[in-house]
């Protein structure tokens, strides 16, 4: 029996990669795109797009973000680890981390996927999964220390507004949304530190739900042995000196930072003028604020959803929605796809060398 458990789960997870897993989000993003350029592209929209050593120059510099972003995850890790995984060993990770989280609903996203990847790489369930908790942990701090500052720095009603040709709408609905989202994003946050840090039994009773999961169902006989590792391992993290948290607090930062800046490299690479220091804050908050309703998209990776907000709420800060709707899908190019092309390579080998079949 345990064997036929260990011969399913490969093909489990092989299921995410089928070719319809993939091409769904693609096709998705790409038929919105498409339906905004049809709609919104005039003949004026391309001339005003000129490509220039200088867009170029920026456009790199999008790219770099990413790679810092990715970079930084590959820090975090390692710290968290104490330095277990190599860089080529975390790289791995966090690619195939990045690309379940860009085949499912960005509600699920790949944390709980994520506990079997560190696992099969070397640490104990217990101890991945206090990883695991401690980067959720961390990224929620982020956005809850964050978000508050920019809120003191800006306009407050300039962020939640809209201009259209025919009038500004101001979004008081978006804006309760995002309050909304702030105070969920709080709560859980109190609860994992709570659990991390003073009620590791508690995490213990939500590992035991994560591997309710159908891809993690057949280790659930396996999750009360879990649970007590994850004591320990609460343990473990307890004690780490403030110099351990600041460490990978920081890579935290840098990570979110760079992903966010990716945007206003885009917008420099095509618009010479016309934005100062306070115009790209301004980008920067909105791009949080355009995360909190991203995580309620129900589509993979928040395909489709995602290009629409963009070409809606940063739109405002190009001369056309035509080519907002192009912005769009060079972002996601960027930031988006380059993960679901490399988790389609690595995976299938990573499965093939984590999971050799036995015979019978």
């Amino acid at each position: 029996m345990e064997t036929t458990n260990k011969q399913s789960s490969p093909k489990k997870l092989l299921h995410g990669v089928r070719p319809s897993r993939i091409i769904y989000p693609i096709l998705i993003g790409l038929a919105v795109v498409v339906y905004m350029l049809v709609k919104e592209v005039d003949a004026n929209t391309f001339s005003l797009i000129e490509f220039t050593w200088y867009t170029i120059f920026w456009l790199c510099i999008a790219l770099f973000m990413m790679v810092i972003r990715d970079l930084g995850y590959m820090a975090r890790l390692r710290i968290l680890t104490d330095r277990k995984f190599s860089w080529g060993k975390a790289f791995r990770i966090i690619m195939l981390w990045e690309f379940t989280s860009a085949i499912t609903p960005s509600a699920i996203g790949g944390t709980s996927v994520a506990i079997l990847y560190l696992n099969k790489e070397g640490l104990k369930v217990g101890r991945s999964s206090a990883v695991v908790m401690s980067t959720s942990f961390l990224d929620e701090l982020y956005f809850i220390i964050m978000f508050p500052l920019l809120i003191l720095l800006l306009n407050v009603k300039q962020l939640f507004m809209i201009e259209s040709p025919e009038h500004s709408i101001w979004l008081d609905s978006l804006l309760y949304f995002a309050l909304g989202g702030y105070l969920v994003k709080l709560v859980y946050l109190i609860v994992l530190t709570y659990g991390l840090f003073w009620n590791p039994r508690g995490l213990k009773w939500l590992l035991l739900w994560i591997f309710k999961l159908p891809v993690l169902r057949k280790w659930k006989h396996g999750a009360n042995k879990a649970g007590s590792d994850i004591i320990e391992s609460s343990k473990e993290l307890r004690r780490k000196p403030f110099l351990f948290w600041f460490k990978a607090f920081m890579a935290t930062f840098w990570s979110w930072t760079a992903r966010y800046w990716v945007v206003n490299a885009m917008l420099l690479a095509f618009m010479l003028e016309g934005y100062g220091f306070a115009d790209h804050i301004m980008i920067f908050a909105r791009q949080l604020v355009m995360w909190i309703m991203m995580l309620v998209s129900p589509t993979p990776g928040g395909s489709g959803f995602s290009e629409w907000v963009f070409t809606q709420y940063l739109g405002d800060f190009l001369p056309t929605a035509g080519l907002a709707a192009s912005m769009a899908l060079i972002w996601r190019l960027i930031s988006y796809y380059p993960y679901l092309f490399i988790g389609v390579y690595l995976l299938p080998r990573w499965i093939k060398k984590h999971f050799k079949n036995t015979k019978s």
